[in-house]
């Protein structure tokens, strides 16, 4: 099969583009004939070893967990899906694969694509949309009536995070983002926007019952001004020198530091392409790429501009 891979750890020039075997399918997987992937941070940061601890030394490997496409094999316990079916879903952060003809992926994590999704848009959904969905109810306690903020707006992360913070019934969405996202983040349902090339949100009056850093910008030390009595800061990835501190002083104050590693729930994704059926809730695509341009969508991703999410076309290079 066509797939992008590396054999060690390093910049983006490890990567490469090329012929290896297909997966091999568990009693429990499906294998999908990929039609679109996502560009993910977590991909490049894996590719230049910062999650070796975690992702080994075994290689080939292959970048990518977000995918969209067709089943074309089930494994012999798998009782949900048929060949042909239409399906997306996000393989574990620890696997990968999904800069690939083919991937594997637990039929637990696998959900129907809407049918008001093609799979391109679909393939923009799984991490990103996950990662608001807990870090918002689960991790913010996101609660009806609640002033939520929510910095880097238009990253992937933060685009799923307006949207689902409007339907989780926030009072007031505060968006942050650059001049050239403002409208895009206004259109998405966020009540007010702060432009950070012309303002600072830390050094506002107002004061928000959860703060969600969608693209680990900020701190919990600069940011707890900003937080009502039993506020609650969220970050993707926090600095580590304010975990150490940031948590020690949150044990002791009513405003707490809180941190999300994104979970591959099933039961999570069926609720967003509810959503999403509903017109609640879209995605929102950047840019496309074609698979063997992989290095250069990698290198959009790292420069950190995009508005929305960057695809990877599989099928119909």
């Amino acid at each position: 099969m066509r797939a992008v891979f590396y054999n060690k750890y390093g910049s983006v020039d490890v990567l490469q583009y090329g012929e290896l075997p297909k997966p091999v399918l568990k009693h429990d997987q499906v294998l999908v004939r990929v039609h679109a992937a996502s560009v993910n941070p977590v991909d490049w940061k894996a590719r230049e070893g910062k999650m070796m601890p975690v992702t080994g030394l075994t290689f080939p490997r292959i970048p990518g967990v977000d995918i969209a496409g067709v089943v074309a094999e089930i494994g012999r316990d798998v009782e949900s899906f048929l060949p042909g079916d239409r399906v997306f879903g996000m393989i574990s952060d620890t696997v990968g694969g999904a800069y690939a003809e083919y991937a594997a992926i637990s039929e637990k994590v696998t959900v129907p694509i809407p049918d008001n999704l093609t799979y391109k848009q679909a393939a923009a959904v799984p991490l990103t949309a996950l990662t608001a969905l807990q870090a918002l109810r689960d991790k913010g306690e996101l609660k009806a009536g609640e002033k939520v903020l929510i910095n880097g707006a238009s990253s992937g992360v933060g685009i799923f995070a307006i949207q689902i913070a409007k339907v989780l019934g926030a009072a007031e969405i505060t968006g942050v983002c650059s001049t050239d996202h403002v409208q895009l983040v206004k259109s998405l349902g966020a009540d007010n926007v702060i432009d950070y090339t012309e303002e600072d949100f830390m050094q506002h009056k107002q004061k928000y019952d959860l703060i969600f850093d969608a693209v680990a910008k900020t701190t919990y030390l600069d940011s707890k001004d900003c937080l009502k009595h039993h506020g609650r800061y969220v970050t993707t990835v926090p600095d580590p020198k304010d975990i150490a501190l940031g948590f020690m002083l949150s044990v002791f104050s009513d405003k707490k530091l809180k941190t999300i590693i994104t979970k591959d729930r099933g039961e999570d994704l069926k609720l967003i392409k509810h959503w999403i059926e509903a017109e609640q809730v879209k995605p929102v695509i950047d840019k496309i790429f074609p698979l063997k341009k992989a290095a250069e969508a990698q290198k959009y991703s790292e420069a950190g501009h995009a508005a929305g999410k960057i695809i990877l076309m599989i099928d119909g290079e």
